[in-house]
């Protein structure tokens, strides 16, 4: 217990940009959605089909597969470990790979999944080590014959 105050303490002060934006967030949609917690996350069910992590708050879609709580969670290990440079480094590349529709279409012609992308993989690497869960959209990768 003590441990996750703590963790939520540091995520406050080092990830302060995403969490006042989740935050601010999270208090608009809580008389609208539904709220319960995710290890130390708050999770919002919003209407929206996409999922979102800011800091330590979680919007996912409605009735949402644990799975996807997973790699949201993945991303708040993120946030945890680079702090301030998580909205240009992870939430930026994020929303312009999921928005642009000529990426979309790409990954759609080349069946290339949206998990690939670094900011998503590295998302799934983390929860897997921190929650034991899949994560939503993991793939292991293939490895070749090394040489």
């Amino acid at each position: 217990m003590l441990l996750m105050r703590l963790s939520r303490v540091w995520q406050v002060v080092w990830g302060l940009p995403q969490n006042a934006v989740g935050a601010m967030m999270y208090v608009l949609l809580y008389r609208r959605c539904r709220h319960y917690a995710y290890r130390s996350a708050f999770v919002t069910e919003w209407p929206l089909r996409a999922g979102l992590s800011l800091g330590m708050f979680l919007f996912v879609p409605q009735r949402s597969p644990r799975s996807l709580l997973a790699h949201e969670y993945g991303h708040t290990l993120q946030s945890l470990l680079i702090g301030p440079l998580y909205l240009p480094a992870i939430v930026v590349p994020s929303l312009i790979w999921a928005g642009t529709p000529s990426l979309r279409r790409f990954r759609s012609s080349h069946s290339y999944s949206y998990y690939r992308f670094y900011c998503e993989r590295w998302a799934n690497l983390l929860a897997i080590r921190v929650t034991g869960e899949t994560p939503e959209g993991w793939y292991p990768r293939k490895r070749g014959p090394r040489r």
